[in-house]
Formats: structure tokens, sequence, C-alpha cells
């Protein structure tokens, strides 16, 4: 796990070090174990491998120092988190044994050592024990094809000097991110997108990008878009060529639509494969030279994490969690306390208090690059910092079991209106009363209202709809605006929901705030739901198997009964990883605060808000109505921001 940042000079201007370093340097907590950098030649193919500042001292006898003597057009930076290998064997930039291959490479192929099996049986040798020099060889073996062979989380940059290509690619569903800016002349490329603005670019915002991401807030991160216009995002799932001064951007991977619900395993015979591949899934990502721990929230995906990886290690487990005091849905110690007692792990907790957030928001929005939508990822973020002080380099989280298997309430709206719409109406009247009686999300004529547009509506228009309909007291831009990051599948609803919540939506948001929690204190976090093989089994299942009454990821229940406690198994009042930054502070402890900010002259002056509204909305606040509150952080994370960046 790492951080990588690149210049390309297409038209073979010299890449000064200073402007390599910088974006490098922005990254150190990336990577605060090594860093290097490579300067290259690409018409000669001449490169100097160089040192910085953190470079592991053996090696800076091997390496130059940072110089521009060789007209270099193209220059790789890199810090490195070492996970796999920790000699200076693992160093990067990388290359190939030949000198023609130059890799930077952030993230984890967890079924590497399956891959140089393989490759050393056809002939390739290896210098290291890390899976970076597996991406290599794998490259050189089938091209762009490796990447289906891949099974993890990447993003990498490498330069091909005997075909004059670079090859950039991003994994299958967006969980390390890429950065990049290009203008026919100059490609930059980075981990964060703070290191592409600390260039000589224009830093104008993109208004529409933040209107969507205000209106619905899982829209923060959705498309190949950021708040800045000419910054873009490299999606989940495709890989980019540079190649004769012509930028191409292809797709590698996709969830198929013609394989969705086509299996025909039976319901016993799926839950069996589901807990194999799911405990696959996590046995992979334990493969790691440091030590391994989890987060740990009480809920059901967390819990079947720390179960099943606990008994993969010969070390005491240990796991991290969050809590509050305010309220039962802020302090999950006590079903926390059902796995840590089933498992014989460690647990540790943190409660950050009002004053300490407040304190370190700023710092936080910096490293995440955009505003915080919710205060939820506050939470993280200190789950992220106590897992560092205690020495766990590396951790398990759930992201993506709700995305994969129908956990979000919407999910229920869209399988209901399927089983109206197929006409299946012995299941519909078999379930449909005991979801109206026993689910505690929304009343009975929210409940109706909402399967009947589902019935209605495509998935487009209705995401459409809330974009129009949702309160949002920014300034509408005067650019028209769509949300065509959703795709309008041949399937069922329930099917074109999830492959929206995986592919375009939800997890990608959730995935950035993962990304950027963790690399903030130099952790690496593993998705094991992320699985591809996973993902692509349930989607292949029935939307009976994930939706059954009122009990949403039914087959992730009845898959994993067995190993999780049944009393974690059975809650129904699970909300996610809440945080009282909305609920609670903007109440108490940041009225003053927050009054002090928008009134302040930044604040009034910017013509991107709707002031007017802004201004009810926050009286009517302060005199009790609490039902903007979401709203009024998003507000203040906003104005954080544009401090942050834009002053």
């Amino acid at each position: 796990m790492c951080g990588i940042s690149g210049i390309y000079h297409l038209d073979n201007k010299p890449v000064h070090p200073e402007k390599i370093c910088r974006m490098t340097n922005l990254i150190h907590h990336r990577g605060p174990d090594d860093e290097g950098y490579i300067f290259l030649n690409t018409r000669s193919g001449k490169y100097c491998h160089c040192y910085g500042d953190d470079t592991l001292s053996v090696l800076k006898s091997q390496l130059l120092p940072l110089k521009n003597e060789i007209g270099a057009n193209l220059a790789f930076g890199f810090r490195r988190l070492s996970i796999l290998d920790l000699t200076e064997k693992g160093h990067q930039p990388m290359s190939s044994n030949d000198g023609t291959i130059w890799i930077v490479f952030n993230g984890e192929v967890y079924n590497y050592i399956e891959i140089r099996n393989e490759l050393i049986q056809l002939g390739y040798t290896f210098k290291s024990g890390t899976d970076t020099e597996v991406i290599i060889n794998a490259y050189l073996h089938w091209g762009t094809a490796c990447l289906k062979r891949f099974n993890g989380m990447w993003s990498f940059a490498l330069w091909d000097n005997t075909k004059k290509i670079l090859f950039c690619a991003r994994d299958r569903f967006g969980i390390k991110p890429f950065n990049y800016y290009f203008d026919g002349k100059v490609f930059l490329f980075g981990s964060e997108v703070k290191q592409i603005i600390s260039q000589d670019i224009d830093k104008k915002t993109d208004e529409s990008v933040i209107y969507k991401s205000f209106a619905i807030g899982a829209f923060t991160i959705n498309s190949d878009n950021t708040y800045f216009k000419n910054v873009k995002i490299l999606p989940h799932s495709h890989f980019l060529i540079i190649k004769n001064n012509k930028l191409d951007i292809q797709r590698y991977y996709d969830l198929n639509p013609l394989n969705f619900e086509k299996s025909r395993l039976s319901f016993t015979d799926a839950c069996k494969r589901y807990r194999e591949l799911f405990t696959d899934a996590v046995k992979l990502r334990m493969r790691s030279d440091v030590e391994v721990g989890s987060t740990l929230s009480g809920g059901l995906d967390s819990s079947a994490i720390v179960t099943v990886a606990s008994g993969f290690t010969e070390r005491q487990f240990k796991t991290f969690s969050s809590y509050y005091t305010y309220s039962p849905q802020f302090d999950e110690r006590k079903w926390i306390n059902l796995v840590v007692e089933k498992t014989g792990s460690k647990a540790h907790y943190i409660s950050a208090s009002p004053e300490q957030v407040w304190s370190d928001l700023e710092k936080i929005v910096w490293h995440h690059d955009y505003p915080l939508e919710s205060s939820s990822p506050v939470a993280q973020f200190y789950v992220m910092e106590l897992s560092k002080k205690n020495n766990v380099t590396v951790l398990l989280d759930g992201q993506g079991s709700d995305e994969l298997t129908s956990g979000y309430n919407h999910g229920f709206y869209r399988y209901y209106a399927d089983l109206l719409s197929s006409m299946s109406f012995l299941r519909f009247f078999k379930e449909f009363p005991d979801y109206l009686k026993h689910n505690q999300k929304g009343n009975f004529i929210q409940k109706k209202y909402k399967i009947l547009a589902s019935f209605l509506f495509n998935e487009k228009t209705l995401y459409n709809l809330e974009l129009k309909t949702s309160f949002n007291p920014l300034r509408k831009p005067p650019e028209s605006i769509e949300l065509n990051e959703i795709k309008q599948l041949r399937t069922s609803r329930l099917s074109n929901f999830l492959y929206n919540q995986m592919m375009s939506t939800s997890i990608q948001t959730l995935l950035h705030f993962e990304d950027r929690n963790s690399m903030a204190h130099s952790i690496e976090s593993r998705v094991p739901f992320l699985d591809y093989r996973l993902a692509e089994l349930v989607f292949s299942l029935p939307s009976y198997y994930k939706i059954n009454g009122n009990y949403g990821k039914y087959i992730h229940r009845e898959a994993l009964k067995a190993i999780v406690p049944r009393d974690i198994l059975n809650r129904k009042d699970k909300i996610g990883f809440l945080s009282p930054g909305e609920g609670v502070w903007l109440r108490n402890e940041y009225k003053p605060l927050v009054a002090e900010i928008f009134n302040s002259p930044d604040f009034k002056n910017r013509d991107i808000y709707n002031h007017k509204l802004i201004k009810k909305i926050y009286s009517q606040y302060l005199k009790g109505d609490y039902r903007y509150g979401k709203k009024i952080w998003q507000l203040l994370m906003l104005e954080l921001w544009f401090r942050t960046f834009k002053s």
C-alpha cells in the first residue's frame, strides 16, 4: 500500500525534479517507509533512478541524487508503506530485469503467490517477494489482459519502453484511487487530487459535481469527475494507455447483466458457496508481512470478518471500534463484546471528543480532498488512528456487503415492485405483510409510496427525480444536470439498483472514505466483501435469496449463521457507522462555531450558496427543527473545503 505520482511531458520537455518531489511529498502519509523516483527519456530509453530524503539508507549508495541531466520527459514518484517483503527489494519505482519496464503501484494483489508460481513455470524469474514484481512479469506475459488475473485492489502506472506506451490501471471496484490531468501536452497522475492541483493547472471548480453530491450524498464520488473541472478520475474497471501522444481509456471488466439471477444453485448450495468464497476472500487478505487486525462495529459484516480472520492467525487478533455514549445507537460495545469474547480477540476503543474533532476537521477535509457528506467518516478516521497507535498496519473492513446483498431500505422498494411486475403474487402476499409490520425504516405510507414509484419509474428516472426534488441549499449551476452515471439495465429492478450501488453510487463514495481515512494514518485497509468472485456469485443469484420478508441480506445472514453470534445475526437496529456530528454536536458544542462560520465574510461572499434558503433553515434549526442537520453539516464541510483548497 503506497502513494504514487507522475508527470509525463508528451512534448518532450524535461520534467523538473522539484515538481515531482512536491507531488510525492504531499502524500508522505500514504507511505512513510521509503521514497523513490525514476526519470526517463522516453525517446532514448535512458533513465535515472534517484533517491529522496526518506529513501532507505541501504539504497542511497546504489541510486542517484535527484537530477534532470538526461532531459527526462517522464517521471514517477513513489511513497512506500511496507506490507509484503519488508526489505529494500520492495523499493519502487521497480523495473523489470532488463530495465525496459518501470512501475509505480499502489495496492495489493492478494493472489500474487499463485500467479508468481504460474509465471515461474513459464520461465520468469523473480528478485523479490513482492506482488509488484508479479504485476511486471504478468504484464510482460499477458499484456493488458493481466488485469483479469488479479484478485485485489490496485492503481498503477507502468512505462513500457519497448512499446513506448504508458499503461495505467485501476481495480475492478475502485478500492484504490487514480486521479489525473491531461491537456494533450502534459499528463499528471496521483493517488490524491491535492497532488494534481499542486501543479500549474487551471483549478476551476466543477459546480455541477458539487451540486450533485449535495443533492445525493452517495454521489460524492460517482464518475470520472472531481470538484475540479480539469482533474479527472480513472474509472474503476478501466485502464488508460498513452501512445503516440494520444490518450485512450478502455474498460476491462464489468458485472455482466446476462448472468444476473441465472444461477440454478439451490438456496442451501448457494449459502455453502457464499460461505466458502467469503472465507477464502478473508484468508487471501490475511496475507501480509505485518500484523493484520480489523475494524469492528457490532454489525453482521465486521463481526463475520473478525470471526473468520481471527482463525487465520496465531496472534491474538486485534479489533478497533468507535463509540459514543449519547444514546444506544452510537454505542455498540455490548455487541462488539460478543464477538470479542467468541474469538478471544483484543478490543480497542476510541471516543473522540467534539473538541478534538473540531480541531481536526480541516485536516480531515484536507486528507479527503472532498467535503464529508456526513460525520460517519470522522468516526472512521479516529478508528484508523487508533490502529496506528497500536502498531497494526493492515485492517480488514466490511465495505461492500450492503451493496451486494441488499442491506439498504431502497432495495426493498425495488424487490416488491419486481414481485408485482412479474405477477409473483403468492410470494408478494406471503412476504409483504411481514415487511410492512417489522421493517423499522419508514412508515406505512412512505413504504407504499416508494414501492409504487419503483413500480412506475425506471432506475435512471428515479435518481433524476431525487436529484430534482431533494432539498439542496446550493445555488443551481447554469448548466443542466443529469445523472448519466446511472445505468438502466435489462434486469430486475433490484439487480439494476444493486449494480448501480456497486458501480456508480454508494460504494464509490464509501471506498473513497475508506482509502483516505486509512492512508491518513499510514494504514492499509482491505475489504473482503469486494472480492470479485463473491460479487459475481451474488449477482447470479435470484433476488429472493437476497431479500426475504423484512430481512435484507438474507443469503448473507443464512450463510454466516453458524459463524456469527445469533444476537448479532438477528439485529435490525444497526444503522451504519454512526457519529454524532450532525445529530448531536451541531445542536450543542458546535452551535456558536457554526454560526461564526455562516456569518463570516468568506461564507457570505461565496456565490455557490443559496444564502436566503440557508439563513431560513439555519434559523429554524436553532429554534429546534433538526430536520436539516445533515445539510448544515454538509454546508460546514463544503466551506471548510473551500478554505482548504480554494483560499
